[in-house]
C-alpha cells in the first residue's frame, strides 16, 4: 500500500471583538473623539508602513546576492520592471490567464521590446511558500542551460510583486494532453518526451557543476514547446547538492503519487527520488492512467503495482493506453514499461538516471526485474483526484 497525505487548512483565528467607549457630550468630548480618531489613523499608518517595509525586505532577500551582478551585466535572466510586465499582460487580465496554482497564477504576455510571447508567473502575495519558491527558482533555474529545461527569461520583485518570466510553451503541459479527449499524443511523440525528460534529469543529476534535485517531477511540470519537445520546469522545490557530498536533502517535498515512498517516511530526498518520479511518469505516459488506479469498486492500487501485475502475467502490452489503438512500437513500449518498473519503490535496486536513459536509447539491454515488486507496506489514505478507472 502507499502513502497519500490529506492536508487541511488551519482554522481561522476567532474574530476579535472591539470595545466601545461612551463619550460625554460637549466640547471636551469632541476633543477626545478627535484625539481617538487621530491616534487610530496614526497607528494604522505605522502598522501599514511597517508591514510594507517587511514585505519589501522579504521580496528583496537576495538583492545583495552576487548573482545580482550577473543579472545586471546581461549574463543571466533580465530584470524587468513591473510596469512592463503589466503592459505585456493587459494588467494581468483574466483573458490572459493561462492557469492558476497553489502559489499564484500564470499569464500569457507579449514583450514588445524583445518581440516575443512569454509566460509570466505571478506569485501570490499571501503565500510565504510561494516567496521561498520564487527565490529558489531564480537562484537555480537561472543558471541552468539545457534544451529540455524551461528557460527563465527574467524576473521582477518590485512594488510588492514577485514575477517570473519564461519562454511560452505553445502546447502547454503534458498532463493536459494525456487526459484530454480533444488531443491524443502519438506514440513517437510520447517516446521522445520520455527521452527528453530523461536527458533533462541526466543533466541535472550528473552533468552540471552541482547535482540538482528537482523534487517534483510530474506531468504538469513537463511543458511542451511548438515541436512537442519536452521541457522540465517549476524548480520551486529544487535543491542543490555538491557531487562530492552526501546526496540527501531533508524535508518532505513533492506531489503524492509521484513521491518516493522513502521520502514520505524519512523526509529524505535524493537523486534516486527523482528517478522514482521519472518511473511513475513513464508508466503514466505509456498507460494513460494517473498514479492511482481503481481496480474494482473499492480496490485502489498504485500505477506501478497495476503495471507490475500485467508484467508478471506476461501481458505487458495489455496495460498500454487504450487511446493509442495499438498504434505503437512493441519493443519501445515494453522497454518503457520495463524501465518504469525498474524505478520501483526499493531505492537500493533503482537505476541511476544514466542507466535508465541508456536502456531507453537501446544502448543497453533491458533490466532483469524481480519476480515480485519489492515494496514495503504502508498505511494509506487515497487522494481521489489521483484515481483513474481501470
Amino acid at each position: 500500500m502507499w502513502f497519500f497525505f490529506h492536508l487541511e487548512a488551519p482554522p481561522l483565528a476567532a474574530d476579535r471583538t472591539s470595545s466601545r467607549t461612551t463619550l460625554v457630550a460637549g466640547v471636551s468630548a469632541g476633543v477626545v473623539v478627535v484625539f481617538v480618531i487621530s491616534s487610530s489613523l496614526l497607528v494604522c499608518f505605522l502598522l501599514r508602513y511597517r508591514r510594507q517595509n517587511q514585505i519589501a525586505r522579504q521580496v528583496d532577500t537576495f538583492d545583495d546576492d552576487p548573482m545580482e551582478d550577473d543579472f545586471e551585466k546581461g549574463t543571466g535572466p533580465k530584470r524587468f520592471r513591473y510596469s512592463d510586465l503589466a503592459v505585456a499582460t493587459s494588467n494581468f487580465s483574466d483573458e490572459k490567464k493561462l492557469g492558476e496554482g497553489g502559489f499564484g497564477s500564470v499569464y500569457k504576455g507579449f514583450l514588445k521590446e524583445l518581440k516575443v510571447e512569454v509566460a509570466i508567473k505571478r506569485v501570490s502575495k499571501t503565500s510565504k511558500q510561494g516567496r521561498k519558491e520564487y527565490i529558489s527558482e531564480v537562484k537555480i533555474i537561472s543558471r541552468l542551460r539545457h534544451r529540455n529545461l524551461v528557460q527563465l527569461i527574467g524576473w521582477c520583485h518590485g512594488g510588492g510583486e514577485l514575477l517570473l518570466v519564461y519562454d511560452l510553451m505553445p502546447h502547454g503541459s503534458l498532463d493536459t494532453h494525456l487526459y484530454s479527449s480533444n488531443t491524443i499524443l502519438s506514440w513517437p511523440l510520447r517516446y521522445e518526451i520520455v527521452l527528453g525528460l530523461g536527458s533533462a534529469l541526466l543533466y541535472l543529476h550528473q552533468d552540471w557543476e552541482q547535482c540538482v534535485l528537482h523534487r517534483d517531477v510530474k506531468p504538469s511540470n513537463i511543458m511542451l514547446d511548438a515541436s512537442f519537445c519536452a521541457k522540465l520546469g517549476d524548480f520551486g522545490l529544487a535543491r542543490l547538492v555538491d557531487h562530492d557530498r552526501g546526496p540527501y536533502t531533508t524535508g518532505i517535498a513533492g506531489t503524492m503519487g509521484y513521491m518516493d515512498p522513502e521520502c514520505m517516511v524519512t523526509g529524505r530526498t535524493s537523486a534516486e527520488s527523482d528517478v522514482y518520479s521519472f518511473g511513475v511518469v513513464m508508466l503514466e505516459i505509456a498507460c494513460g492512467k494517473r498514479p492511482a488506479v481503481a481496480r474494482g469498486r473499492e480496490d485502489i492500487i498504485h500505477l506501478v503495482q497495476w503495471v507490475w501485475d500485467s508484467w508478471e502475467s506476461g501481458r505487458t502490452l495489455a496495460a498500454a493506453d487504450a487511446q493509442l489503438n495499438l498504434e505503437f512500437d512493441d519493443r519501445e513500449m515494453e522497454r518503457m514499461m520495463a524501465v518504469g518498473l525498474w524505478c520501483h519503490p526499493d531505492r537500493t535496486l533503482r537505476p541511476s538516471i544514466k542507466q535508465a536513459v541508456s536502456v531507453l536509447r537501446f544502448e543497453a539491454p533491458p533490466p532483469s526485474l524481480p519476480a515480485k515488486m519489492p515494496v514495503a507496506t504502508f498505511t494509506a489514505t487515497i487522494d481521489s483526484s489521483l484515481v483513474s478507472a481501470s
